[in-house]
């Protein structure tokens, strides 16, 4: 009787075990299994292929879109035209903006993982103790790479590394088609920001360098300040300048307010220089340019736009 006994607990221990181990190493979100990236505010363990992403950072969710990963919550305020399908979808919450989370609201979605940008590192510690969080931030002092590492995190935690190293080659391939043509030319441009009325201009190493810095178009104006803010730029500045090619990015247009007139940046002191005469005031795709910049398409977007003056 007692080896009955035995034979019997055994033999339910061995279908308790089989069907514990099938349960742990079968599909997706019975996985286990994590990942560790690093990025620019530390380290973080997320489990492969999260089932609940939240994302409130634009170039992050394009990279997402890429892939067909559909987040459960979005920042939707002020979101790209390009990413309206998001915002119109239902069944993705409302999560805040790309400057404030809505920090009750991720909660209770109980993500698996959550993606910001640069404008919210502070918040990084809060979020932080509702699910691993990945700041997904440009670095202007080395945009490509920057790149280049987002994608590669965003490949490893996703498993689509082949796919988003693909994109990746596909965009260094176009950068350098345009760069070739910005070194054979003597063009120099100037790149600005107008809000409300005023100017604020960009050099290397600021938050638009991909103008210079990758694509190698040549400065109007060496040595600005590569603060966030950029440089206060008077119409009398960009006048004296003289730039052969003028960047406009509309910051108001971005954002969702009044988009600026033409005649506004285009007055008798900039009719004077060498990019009004030559046709070559360019007005940026501000959605892309302000707002994002740091995902496939927007970058994509980019050096399309920069690369246009040159053909």
């Amino acid at each position: 009787m007692k080896n009955v006994i035995g034979l019997f607990a055994a033999v339910l221990l061995m279908v308790f075990t089989s069907c514990n181990s099938g349960q742990q190493g079968g599909g997706e979100e019975g996985s286990q299994e994590t990942v560790s990236v690093t990025h620019n505010l530390g380290t973080i363990e997320v489990p492969v292929n999260p089932q609940r992403v939240v994302v409130l950072e634009f170039g992050a969710l394009e990279n997402l879109d890429a892939i067909g990963v559909k987040p459960v919550g979005i920042a939707k305020r002020a979101l790209p035209d390009y990413l309206s399908k998001f915002k119109d979808d239902a069944s993705i919450e409302d999560v805040g903006n790309i400057t404030e989370a809505d920090i009750e609201k991720i909660n209770e979605l109980q993500p698996d993982l959550i993606i910001i940008g640069g404008r919210l590192a502070e918040s990084y510690e809060t979020l932080s103790k509702i699910a691993p969080t990945y700041n997904h931030a440009n670095n202007t002092e080395d945009i490509l790479g920057s790149l280049e590492n987002n994608l590669t995190n965003l490949g490893k935690i996703f498993d689509k590394e082949e796919e988003f190293k693909d994109a990746f080659n596909e965009i260094m391939a176009k950068a350098e088609a345009v760069k070739e043509k910005a070194d054979a030319s003597e063009d120099k441009a100037l790149v600005v920001l107008h809000n409300k009325g005023r100017f604020s201009a960009y050099g290397s190493k600021s938050r638009f360098a991909i103008v210079h810095d990758v694509l190698g178009v040549k400065e109007a104006k060496e040595g600005l300040d590569t603060h966030t803010h950029g440089n206060v730029a008077s119409n009398e500045f960009i006048q004296q300048t003289n730039p052969d090619i003028l960047f406009v990015i509309d910051r108001s247009a971005a954002i969702g307010d009044q988009a600026l007139n033409k005649a506004d940046v285009e007055n008798k002191l900039i009719q004077q220089t060498n990019a009004y005469k030559n046709d070559k005031i360019v007005y940026l795709n501000s959605q892309a340019w302000y707002l994002a910049g740091t995902g496939i398409t927007s970058v994509n977007m980019m050096i399309d736009e920069v690369g246009s003056v040159f053909n």
